[in-house]
């Protein structure tokens, strides 16, 4: 768990380095593993770039058409329907334009501060089984990402979005939407960590990656109340060993303690159990808690309910991070005169506002997402932080949530 200390001088260390523009990475091999740093300020805020790496075609769904996948729905089947050639080159078209450089530009001048980046575990194309369908080239487009979030100063979450074997069923993230979540098993917990220490060491030993300082191992797991003897076995054995295998490559590259990743996992508001019974130490550890009140049956789903409920909420200590959340209400009132987006932008920006003031008493927040792509470019803002903006609905400064907020 993160102690208020660490958190202090974790921050104090990156606004000396920001402000005497000195690189978070010497060159001076001497002192190349400088402080594994957090944001110049003292919560996370940020933004998924959701569809990057791994696309979603309900966020989507004109770009996936524009891509020859529109009778699919994830990734594997595009690859297949495709065949694999073709498929590259489909996605390589999409891994180019989906984020760019300009995207990175506003992001920092909206006062965020950090991005989440999903991936899949087929970025690392040799842990892909010949009977396995994924894109191939991804990853000299993350390279290129990471180092211009780098050059803009943004902090870096690299997430294990879809697990090797599919973590979660009927889930188009993990890349293949399956009935059954085939991850908890030996071999693809293997497969995991090694996708893990790969990355761990692209991130210490890549400069382009200086200033990625979160690895999450794995996205979104089943809950305990539905698969309880898989989740068992994840907290058993799949955190501690990816935790020792992310250490002992620090170690064995001699990164100082001072400069190791921050390990994040799902935590116990998730319900898949508590991610840190069984580790052998929780130094630099981080959790994810995904709060999407549109989902959460016990909102009363009325404007003043929705805000209500958020106000009253509070999600824990500095160590949680809430990494995904949204604007989005229920489906039932979606479309009603009380929540239609077309006349209550003004109400979305006060909702907006208290879940992120709510966030902030615990780490921080990561909306999700940046940029969507709906059906013939209906411009449903409220997944979107981007057009948002355009729309006036969030505001253009990140940290302002405190006073416009109802709470």
């Amino acid at each position: 768990m993160l102690s208020k200390p660490l958190i202090t001088a974790l921050l104090a260390f990156a606004s000396a380095r920001i402000a005497q523009c000195i690189p978070l990475e010497s060159k001076d091999e001497s002192t190349r593993h400088s402080r594994r740093w957090l944001p110049s300020v003292d919560k996370i805020r940020g933004v998924n770039l959701g569809s990057q790496f791994i696309i979603e075609p309900w966020m989507a769904y004109d770009e996936w058409n524009s891509m020859g996948c529109g009778s699919t729905n994830d990734e594997w089947q595009c690859v297949k329907a495709l065949g694999q050639d073709a498929a590259d080159a489909a996605f390589k078209k999409h891994w180019d334009s989906w984020t760019t450089q300009d995207d990175i530009t506003q992001i920092k001048s909206l006062g965020l501060n950090t991005v989440r980046i999903p991936v899949g575990f087929w970025l690392k194309e040799d842990l892909v089984y010949d009977s396995e369908y994924y894109p191939r080239g991804g990853l000299a487009y993350l390279d290129r990402l990471v180092g211009w979030c780098a050059d803009a100063g943004l902090y870096v979450i690299m997430d294990l979005h879809g697990g090797p074997g599919v973590q979660t069923p009927n889930q188009q993230f993990t890349g293949h939407s399956v009935s059954y979540p085939g991850f908890y098993t030996q071999e693809n917990y293997e497969r995991a960590y090694e996708l893990l220490e790969w990355m761990a060491e692209r991130i210490h030993t890549n400069d382009s990656y200086r200033t990625v300082g979160t690895l999450q191992v794995m996205n979104e797991p089943v809950h305990a109340s539905d698969y309880s003897s898989l989740a068992a076995d994840m907290i058993a054995n799949f955190y501690p060993g990816a935790w020792n295998r992310i250490r002992d490559r620090e170690d064995k590259l001699g990164v100082s303690s001072s400069d190791r990743l921050h390990i994040q996992m799902m935590g116990k508001a998730w319900g898949s159990g508590d991610p840190s019974s069984h580790l052998p130490d929780t130094t630099s550890a981080l959790y994810d808690d995904h709060r999407y009140y549109k989902w959460d049956t016990s909102v009363t789903t009325t404007q003043d309910g929705y805000i209500s409920a958020v106000c009253q909420d509070n999600r824990g200590g500095s160590d949680i991070i809430v990494g995904e959340w949204s604007i989005a209400v229920a489906d039932a009132v979606a479309s009603s005169d009380e929540f239609q987006i077309g006349d209550q932008a003004a109400w979305y920006g006060k909702y907006w506002a208290a879940q992120a003031q709510t966030f902030e008493k615990s780490g921080g927040w990561v909306f999700w997402t940046w940029k969507c792509n709906w059906i013939g470019g209906v411009n449903d803002w409220r997944w979107c932080y981007q057009s948002a903006v355009a729309a006036g609905v969030i505001p253009r400064d990140a940290a302002s949530a405190a006073s416009i907020s109802p709470c």
